[in-house]
């Protein structure tokens, strides 16, 4: 009567002459006993189960997987509306954000997300050098300062490139004021919200004129490098690999992003499965937005 006609525990009571209160106690027996069995069916678009698989598997926070599939660029869009909504979803308020210049993913995101009624960030944070070529260097500044502005905080921009000339260079731009107050602002971060690269540069890396060199792409092969996250390069089990240009990078460290509390990575395509594994085995990100093959992927690795 309840569960296939539709009726009202008070109606069942009265056509069975017994108290609202018995039928209530039964009807929590007949789910005791596995007399009724309640299925939730999942919609299309929906992997509820492969993102608890994910986390559980990877030790992350949460994971978001979205219905899309493919090995490049064709996954951005699911990516970025995925993404803005997780955000609009878990920003509360009072979040130092940081975030990577250099992800026409992380720039779709801010370009479909909503802006909020109420501030709910203090600060946006370029976390790695967000100066390059100046057809390229916009798309980077809008990145922060539209998110700044969605979000009702301050923009912090690294006013530098990401790779300089020499360790020298890198050692003055860190004194300088600006450059200084980025750093500064990197211990106060609360989330970070970073792409996941491989060895191959993407096009809008390249065209920045932060992308490494060849060589310099060759020596990271040969040590083992799978992928990078702000240009700090990682092996296959998510382990540091320290190549010559190390100490020529302005921005954050392996070991000041692992300290920051959420640590969000957006990447998807399949050719970017090493990558992402290596990114979540090695604790750079401890919450990961990702295409739905790349998660079978991930799941079936292990």
């Amino acid at each position: 009567m309840y569960h296939e006609r539709g009726m009202r525990q008070p109606e069942i009571a009265a056509h069975l002459g017994m108290s609202q209160a018995r039928v209530s106690r039964l009807l929590k027996e007949a789910a005791d006993r596995d007399v009724v069995r309640t299925v939730v069916v999942s919609p299309d678009g929906i992997h509820a189960e492969l993102e608890d698989a994910l986390a559980e598997q990877y030790g992350l926070r949460d994971a978001v997987v979205v219905d899309a599939e493919g090995a490049g660029t064709e996954v951005i869009p699911a990516l970025a509306a995925a993404t803005a909504v997780y955000l609009d979803a878990t920003l509360k308020g009072g979040d130092v954000i940081g975030i990577s210049s250099w992800s026409a993913t992380l720039l779709e995101s801010v370009n479909v997300m909503r802006a909020k009624t109420t501030p709910v960030a203090q600060e946006v944070v370029q976390i790695v050098g967000g100066s390059g070529s100046p057809e390229v260097q916009l798309h980077a500044t809008r990145l922060t300062s539209r998110l700044a502005e969605l979000t009702g905080a301050r923009p912090v921009f690294a006013p530098s490139a990401a790779l300089v000339g020499s360790r020298e260079l890198r050692d003055l731009l860190w004194q300088e004021p600006a450059v200084a107050e980025v750093v500064k602002a990197w211990s106060r971060l609360t989330m970070a919200l970073v792409g996941i690269g491989t060895l191959e540069p993407s096009p809008m890396l390249r065209r920045s004129g932060n992308a490494i060199a060849p060589g310099d792409q060759r020596q990271l092969e040969a040590l083992g490098a799978v992928g990078d996250v702000c240009t700090r390069y990682f092996d296959a089990e998510g382990r540091v690999v320290k190549a010559d240009f190390d100490d020529h990078i302005i921005g954050i460290s392996p070991e000041q992003l692992r300290a920051v509390d959420r640590r969000i990575g957006v990447a998807g395509g399949t050719s970017k499965i090493a990558a992402i594994r290596g990114a979540a085995l090695g604790g750079w990100i401890n919450v990961l937005v990702t295409d739905v093959e790349v998660a079978r992927a991930l799941v079936s690795r292990g």
